[in-house]
């Protein structure tokens, strides 16, 4: 683990195989938290980011969680929080003018419970669900919209959604979209909406699939997506890599290291990596 960082309900970690580490050189891990929830300062709603540079080339992820609501208007709520996260996060401005500064991630992944909804009535999304027509669903989709209109996210791109909308789900270990016939009594009517989403912004990303889990640990569907990079190796061969919040983390049995006068001791992340790097 390279980074990881915690915000109430919001958290992110970063991992690289081992066969990465020996390779490449990583360096300049550094975390931020941006807290934009009630009264603008809870940490209820907002991001964490961890940034990181694999040989001369810096990346970004974030992990956020924007405001909630599917009333008219309450898209304007989620872009101004994206702003005010831009605006807050100390590394997070990129320089094009200035490619050397310590500021600019060339790459940037952005991903959570972004609550974007639909531009559309309960009766008629679920109409186009139950015909999986995600082509026709997307034309209504809040953050498509901004994303060609410039509200947010400009010149940021996302894969196509040809999954079924992640929320809202009656609850834990359901199938069903909340409010929908033969429902609980007194459940919340919710536009099903694509609210879970990964973004990213940047050059030479490639984008290999984009799709969702049935987890059902809550009321809403994971997102997974993976990505192809080039990454240009510097000539520098000495590799330094700096985990920042390594904390304490006892392995599997199967996973433990044998053989060795350690292994008595209890193994954590940092202890791991480190004897990764040597070996």
């Amino acid at each position: 683990m390279m980074a990881s960082k915690r915000m109430v309900g919001v958290f992110i970690c970063v991992w690289m195989k081992k066969g990465v580490l020996r390779k490449y050189s990583v360096s300049k891990a550094r975390v931020s938290s941006v807290a934009c929830g009630i009264m603008g300062c809870l940490g209820n709603k907002g991001a964490v980011t961890v940034s990181m540079s694999i040989e001369g080339v810096s990346f970004c992820f974030i992990a956020a969680h924007l405001a909630s609501g599917e009333k008219k208007g309450d898209e304007g709520r989620r872009n101004r929080q994206v702003l005010e996260i831009f605006r807050r996060t100390s590394f997070l401005l990129p320089s094009k003018d200035d490619p050397n500064d310590d500021h600019y991630h060339p790459r940037i992944f952005w991903f959570g419970d972004l609550n974007y909804r639909l531009y559309l009535e309960d009766h008629l999304a679920r109409d186009l669900v139950s015909k999986y027509d995600w082509e026709a669903l997307q034309a209504y989709d809040q953050l498509r919209c901004e994303l060609e209109e410039g509200g947010a996210f400009e010149g940021w791109r996302e894969g196509n959604l040809e999954f079924a909308p992640t929320y809202k789900y009656s609850e834990s270990n359901c199938d069903r979209y909340s409010g929908s016939f033969g429902g609980r009594s007194g459940e919340k009517q919710r536009t099903p909406a694509w609210c879970d989403r990964i973004l990213w912004w940047g050059e030479g990303v490639k984008q290999l699939s984009y799709f969702r889990s049935e987890s059902m640990f809550s009321d809403h569907r994971p997102v997974s997506a993976l990505f192809s990079m080039q990454v240009e190796v510097r000539k520098e061969t000495n590799q330094k890599v700096f985990p920042v919040n390594a904390t304490e983390f006892r392995p599997p049995e199967n996973l433990l290291p044998r053989n060795s006068e350690e292994d008595n001791k209890p193994a954590t992340l940092l202890s791991m990596l480190e004897r990764d790097i040597d070996e």
